[in-house]
């Protein structure tokens, strides 16, 4: 049986974490013997874990004392060392941000990856020298191979790194579609409205990346139109008293409703009309095969590989403007878009697990 070791930061609420959970639970039904080591052993999917997969925890001290935080850590990196040096077969830190995380993937296997879930040349407002620095503390180069979960990523990686194309694949993250389907079925307080075309927003309050105002804008926008709608809004975050003062300036409490985190967001897709993502960038949205899966049209800026995930069968792809959304919504309402063909879930997931045994074994 082979062995597998994941490094992460939490298990907290987030399209990486749910991504790494079904992929592990995935795993788990196969013949492999896996390890996840966590900076942070806590967050709500915790539970959703396959009791079969061991969890330990591997956290720096935050010491304030420079000298003995230095002493402590080096104390921990040995002892990791001693214990678990080269004892998996294949191992990957699934956290890219995490330098905890690389070392533990690094120091596990002969056969590590580190996984990448954005365009980071983005994230870094195109600034060579911090995206070249933050990799190369990574230590980039002691990693077998490089997994990036869009096309995306993938290029703006290889066009700083050009020599790690050879050793650097794209694997979409799989999905549970049963799970989904099942959770979607439970019952809400909220209903479908009649007359009243609802759009969804799930994922994180951060403007940076999100830019949850770009909805709330449009908003604004459509109710001088005099159209039927709603917004639902799912998620919490740093920027959320931004919002939901926006939503108050603008005078759309009656169209905006907040409902912060839900653990189970799947049944508020069955009573909504549209999934909506104005997002400055993204890395692999899994939102947008949650939303395939339960047979909802997203409308969506054009970030990632949204052209290839969406295209003009799922959906609808905006620019980044605010008239240019608000216009796409409006026509939405009238038009009543539907999905032109199905999605076929089990092949996708097929495919991408297919990729990653090639590299395990």
């Amino acid at each position: 049986m082979k062995k597998l070791l994941f490094s992460a930061y939490s298990l907290d609420v987030g399209g990486i974490e749910t991504a790494l959970v079904t992929l592990l639970n995935e795993l788990a039904k196969k013949q492999y013997e896996i390890t996840l080591v966590l900076e942070k052993k806590q967050g709500i999917f915790l539970e959703d874990i396959d009791k079969k997969i061991k969890i330990i925890e591997y956290s720096p001290s935050n010491n304030k004392n420079v000298f003995l935080r230095k002493i402590i850590n080096l104390a921990k990196r040995t002892k990791f060392i001693l214990k678990y040096k080269n004892k998996f077969d294949f191992s990957a830190s699934y956290a890219t941000y995490s330098l905890p995380g690389s070392f533990v993937a690094r120091t596990a296997s002969k056969n590590s990856v580190l996984w990448v879930h954005s365009n980071y040349m983005t994230l870094f407002n195109n600034d060579k020298n911090e995206f070249n620095k933050f990799f190369e503390q990574l230590n980039i180069k002691q990693f077998s191979k490089i997994i990036f979960v869009s096309n995306d990523a993938k290029n703006a990686f290889i066009e700083q790194f050009a020599k790690f194309g050879e050793n650097s694949i794209v694997i979409n993250n799989i999905i549970d579609y049963n799970k989904i389907i099942k959770l979607s079925e439970e019952n809400i307080a909220e209903k479908k409205e009649d007359n009243t075309t609802t759009f969804l927003y799930v994922g994180r309050l951060t403007e940076k990346d999100k830019k949850v105002s770009r909805i709330i804008e449009s908003a604004k926008i459509l109710k001088k139109k005099n159209v039927q709608f709603k917004v639902i809004i799912i998620g919490d975050g740093k920027d959320k008293k931004q919002y939901t003062k926006m939503v108050q300036d603008f005078d759309l409490e009656k169209y905006i409703i907040f409902l912060g985190k839900k653990k189970n967001p799947y049944p508020y897709f069955k009573i909504s009309d549209y999934l909506i993502l104005t997002s400055e960038y993204e890395g692999f949205p899994v939102v947008y095969n949650e939303a395939k899966i339960l047979n909802l049209p997203v409308i969506t800026t054009n970030v990632s590989d949204s052209e290839t995930i969406i295209g003009n069968n799922y959906g609808i792809i905006t620019s980044k403007d605010i008239n240019d959304i608000a216009k796409n919504m409006d026509m939405a309402i009238k038009s009543k878009i539907q999905n032109k063909e199905k999605f076929d879930f089990k092949k996708y997931n097929e495919i991408n697990i297919q990729k990653l045994e090639k590299i395990i074994n």
